[in-house]
């Protein structure tokens, strides 16, 4: 029998960056809000003195459990899709704070261009440079209507950085100096420079200084310990909602955090609104009913569209015509686009780092560059990064080396310290056969259809990678590598390698109900009580790791949720 709990005015399904930002947003204006975690809960005690590669970066202890939850993938729709059933391309993040736990805390924001792709593409280059199953769309919404939401997440995560020179415009300068420059960096300021190209340092969740945010939660300085992608902080140095904004809603005290919750249907009227959720407590196994005035999702992208579409809210896509929004446009990232210089007479101390470390030029990014003689639109950044080399998984050697035996080893133990890369983060453009939709034959621990993914690169994404592997390779020569090893083709896409976890679409915003699914408040067009909240709302993915831009979706959604709290009806 399901247990029905008494009515609050907000329930979030999932509590990483998102849900934690929506949290306390809500609960700072004194509305009752839970807050639904299905996994563990986290705090930075959790991680002292634990630098362990094998446990985290390996074996995965942060990560979701895929015996009880995966998707199911195909790169097209000729093939069955099957399940993933070990971590490769992408990594889903588990409990308390999700994937703001463990990523790397490279905040960038998207560009002016990223936000009305479709309309400055065709206003520069004409129709014809959209393929025709390209389909980019605009996101109803501009980067300076965005901009002030960008400058509050940077505010409260303390981003550590110096201004873009070929990014949108800023209110303010960043809260915190830029992060400290190797020798490295250095070197690839200099050759970047001297390539007539635009150099700065990438913006960083991770502090340079001490900081006290306005909402008075204060933090220690990075230590460069270079355990930070995979990791959980053991300094509270990087930003992640468990150490800034989930305290913050817990203080108010009105915020009821429940983990161990596994959110399954939005459950709704006959009267076209959300009345709350379903969840089962996975401790117990008890199905409970939370009821709510407004439902905000805030779980990773396939956790949002497989809620949507196991409780039959909104319409579907469909690939074949093109119609429906529920599960279109999904998006990745193309990070094949890279090049490694091998340095005959200089050592580096790569094994230090930190998460979000290096430097990064934009010059080849969005439509900053003339498009006009390419096959390809957008673009993506590059950049040294110095995250640091674990000495397991970190093993450069140059192409034609063995991989195993003598000259492995020799090769590996020589050239640890010798190789820089610079590697690209390239756009993702979606089409009409890219998209999410269930698993017809797959389902998870509680008998729910799986979200199942097809996908591949295109022409666009290879037309792309080899562009910016070439970019790549001239900076490295330029600071003066003695081998270079760069991409030769992009081949099809590969869920069984790890690219990024940069997954992005299937509840897209947009200023038409017939082609998006949220409006630019992330509010539901078919169910205005029910508002998705994350990278899902993505119309494509731009050439930047997105967390600094579903942070500022993520306060404009919350500023959207009170609006609506006090006066109903479809947002402006």
């Amino acid at each position: 029998m399901v247990k029905k709990l008494p009515k609050v005015d907000v329930v979030i399904a999932g509590v990483g960056w998102g849900g934690g930002i929506i949290a306390s947003e809500l609960t700072k204006q004194g509305l009752d809000v839970v807050g639904l975690e299905k996994g563990q809960e986290r705090k930075t005690e959790d991680y002292y003195m634990v630098h362990d590669e094998l446990r985290y970066a390996i074996r995965y202890e942060l990560m979701q459990d895929l015996s009880k939850d995966t998707i199911t993938f195909r790169g097209n729709e000729r093939m069955r899709a099957l399940p993933m059933r070990q971590y490769g391309s992408f990594l889903f993040g588990d409990g308390l704070g999700g994937a703001g736990v463990h990523w790397n805390g490279q905040t960038f924001r998207f560009l002016p261009y990223d936000f009305e792709i479709r309309s400055r593409t065709i206003d520069r280059y004409g129709k014809d440079k959209i393929p025709s199953d390209m389909t980019i769309q605009d996101w109803g919404i501009t980067y300076d209507e965005l901009e002030p939401y960008f400058n509050k997440f940077e505010k409260m995560a303390g981003i550590s950085g110096e201004e873009n020179p070929l990014g949108g415009k800023r209110s303010e300068k960043y809260p915190t100096k830029p992060m400290k420059h190797s020798p490295q960096m250095d070197m690839f300021k200099k050759a970047t420079e001297n390539l007539n190209y635009h150099p700065y340092t990438i913006p960083s969740a991770n502090l340079s200084e001490a900081y006290t945010n306005p909402d008075g939660i204060s933090r220690a300085a990075c230590q460069y310990c270079a355990f930070c992608e995979r990791f959980g902080c053991e300094y509270g140095a990087k930003a992640d909602p468990v150490v800034t904004v989930i305290p913050v809603a817990e203080k108010t005290g009105k915020f009821d955090l429940r983990t161990h919750s596994w959110v399954r249907r939005v459950l709704h009227n006959k009267d076209g609104k959300a009345n709350g959720v379903l969840y089962t407590d996975i401790t117990t196994g008890e199905e409970i009913e939370q009821p709510a005035d407004v439902v905000v999702l805030t779980s990773y992208v396939f956790n949002n569209v497989k809620l949507l579409l196991n409780s039959k809210i909104g319409k579907p896509y469909d690939s074949a015509t093109g119609t429906g929004v529920i599960g279109k446009n999904y998006a990745y990232q193309v990070v094949k686009g890279a090049a490694s210089g091998y340095f005959k007479d200089e050592k580096f101390n790569n094994f230090a780092g930190a998460g979000a470390l290096g430097m990064v030029i934009d010059d080849f990014n969005g439509d900053n560059f003339d498009h006009s003689d390419v096959d390809f639109i957008h673009g993506g950044y590059l950049s040294l990064t110095q995250t640091g080399q674990r000495p397991i998984a970190s093993n450069p050697i140059p192409k034609g080396s063995p991989v195993w035996g003598k000259e492995f080893k020799n090769n590996s133990l020589n050239y640890i310290n010798q190789t820089l890369s610079v590697g690209a983060m390239g756009a993702s453009m979606p089409y009409q056969h890219h998209y999410l939709d269930l698993d017809p034959v797959y389902k998870d621990t509680f008998g729910d259809p799986l979200i199942r993914m097809t996908y591949d690169f295109e022409k666009q994404d290879r037309k792309l990678a080899n562009f910016t592997a070439k970019k790549s390779a001239d900076i490295l020569k330029e600071m003066g590598a003695d081998k270079i090893d760069s991409m030769d083709e992009l081949g099809p896409y590969n869920i069984t390698n790890y690219q990024s976890t940069h997954n992005t679409g299937g509840v897209i915003m947009g200023a038409d109900p017939e082609t998006s699914a949220v409006n630019n408040y992330l509010q539901m067009w078919d169910m205005e009580n029910l508002f998705v909240v994350g990278a899902s709302a993505f119309a494509h993915n731009g050439g930047y790791n997105p967390t600094g831009t579903v942070g500022a979706l993520a306060y404009r959604a919350a500023e959207g949720i009170m609006k609506y709290h006090k006066n109903g009806g479809m947002l402006a």
